[in-house]
């Protein structure tokens, strides 16, 4: 009698997911708990930038009834853009498969986390969490603000030449391979800006986008840190690097 053959090693991914924050004590407990509901075997690193409200120490409490949570203090408020590259630094240097954004103002549903990784799972470069493909919405938005967003990514697609609806999402899971690829620690950009080089170089290097639909809400608790100096910075960087490559394709 033949024996059967050995079963198949199934080795799962392993996520992290970089979680920037500067007084969110209000909101870091419920993110991470509702975080580990929906994904349980993902690893959390909050990256925060001194926050005077305390949001560091409530994130390691909650980390040591978790243990799936650990904490990078940062000495001054650096940015959105900084947080990540350290994030994603930490996490190529740790191993991790997958690194994942995502605001921690509950503003990006926790429980759509699987549905990201399993984009990635399934061949994907980038995966990105979009209010503009069918079934994203934006509910709590008035029509002037919605516009500006939808403009200006569909600018931004116009002018670097990429297919993606909503480039400027910050709820995203990336492939650690391409991140290793292009040179992430590199970008120096912030808030939207970032996003969008982001997704820029991904595809610069051949890589693959999927857009996952999301509902983005508003926060409820806390103050946003995003200002009009954010929107300015990516809508001139977006004519620059549009202007760049061209001329750089015209030179070869």
């Amino acid at each position: 009698m033949v024996a059967p053959p050995p079963p198949l090693e199934f080795t799962p991914v392993r996520a992290l997911v970089v979680l920037p924050t500067y007084n969110e004590a209000a909101n870091i407990e419920e993110v991470l708990r509702r975080l580990h509901s929906a994904s349980p075997g993902a690893q959390v690193l909050v990256v925060d930038d001194s926050s005077p409200d305390g949001t560091a120490d409530v994130a390691e409490q909650v980390g040591e009834e978790l243990g799936v949570v650990e904490v990078l203090r940062r000495p001054a408020k650096s940015g959105l853009g900084s947080a990540y590259r350290d994030g994603f630094k930490q996490g190529l240097i740790n191993g991790f498969d997958v690194m994942v954004e995502m605001d921690s103002d509950l503003s990006h549903d926790p429980a759509v986390l699987p549905s990201l990784l399993a984009a990635v799972e399934e061949g994907a470069d980038l995966a990105i969490g979009s209010r503009y493909v069918p079934g994203g919405s934006i509910p709590d938005w008035s029509w002037y603000r919605r516009a500006l967003s939808r403009w200006g990514n569909r600018y931004a697609a116009f002018v670097l030449g990429i297919q993606v609806a909503d480039a400027t999402s910050g709820f995203r899971a990336y492939r650690s391979q391409a991140l290793a690829e292009i040179d992430f620690h590199t970008v120096r950009a912030d808030g939207y800006g970032f996003q969008i080089e982001m997704a820029h170089r991904v595809i610069a290097t051949g890589g693959s986008v999927t857009e996952i639909p999301i509902s983005f809400t508003d926060r409820i608790r806390g103050t946003s840190k995003m200002s009009s100096w954010i929107v300015v910075e990516a809508l001139v960087l977006v004519t620059w690097w549009g202007v760049r490559d061209r001329v750089l394709r015209f030179r070869r």
